[in-house]
């Protein structure tokens, strides 16, 4: 098994983009969640996207007027997104998520933790530090929006193989294997190269967090949270700062 950066950097990381479906249907992906949740556009206002990844979310919201801020952990997908945004308002930052207040000069208008990336922080001790940080960070007003997936009913049988994506040249399926408190994924990856198919595997760790613990969590930290879920099927959390 491996960390979260390290399963990111070797094994996802190169893919991801792919695995979204290209990177201008991952952009209007990220853009229709955004108009699912509020019309957001700004003029010059601070927005912050933790777990940026290769700039689902943040290209969209510089496009739309934001100054970023992107954090992540993954060297190569931060790599993507500073090539993707070009001269866009866009800061991609390796670092920790908790460490995003340093990088502000002003407080943010919106805060996002999308992509099911709070399932992959080391525990719940530090999801409950992160929201208190947000909400101390942003503006009177502002909103903090989750999507996660929900963990919390375990998969059983052949569900737990879920086929990711496939074509005549990658084939990427993920098996989920359920824990008291988390869930390991493990992620296979066929490529061809050539008239050959090569193989690789890695695994690593999500958190199990309950829909329930969350929305009473972003309650008593001084959110006022409604609670969906998005097209994909993943748990949506719109948060806003009293």
């Amino acid at each position: 098994m491996t960390s979260v950066q390290e399963h990111y950097d070797q094994h996802l990381g190169p893919v991801y983009a792919w695995m979204a479906g290209g990177v201008e249907s991952a952009f209007e992906r990220g853009a229709a969640e955004l108009d699912a949740v509020g019309e957001y556009s700004s003029n010059g206002g601070v927005a912050v996207d933790l777990g940026a990844g290769f700039g689902m979310h943040s290209i969209p919201l510089a496009r739309r007027g934001f100054d970023v801020v992107a954090i992540d952990s993954s060297a190569v997908m931060l790599d993507e997104l500073s090539r993707q945004a070009g001269t866009l308002p866009v800061r991609a930052i390796r670092d920790d998520l908790l460490s995003f207040p340093q990088y502000l000069s002003l407080r943010p208008e919106l805060v996002l933790c999308m992509g099911d990336t709070l399932t992959h922080l080391p525990d719940e001790q530090y999801v409950e530090r992160l929201v208190v940080t947000v909400c101390e960070s942003l503006a009177e007003g502002g909103r903090f929006v989750i999507t996660l997936r929900d963990y919390s009913t375990p998969l059983a049988g052949d569900r737990r193989f879920i086929p990711v994506r496939s074509d005549e040249h990658r084939i990427f399926v993920c098996f989920l294997e359920y824990g008291a408190s988390r869930v390991r994924v493990n992620d296979i990856l066929h490529q061809r190269e050539g008239s050959q198919w090569t193989m690789s595997v890695s695994s690593y760790d999500k958190l199990r967090i309950m829909p329930e613990w969350l929305h009473d969590l972003l309650r008593r930290s001084g959110f006022a949270v409604t609670r969906d879920v998005n097209p994909s099927g993943m748990l949506r959390f719109a948060a806003r700062r009293a």
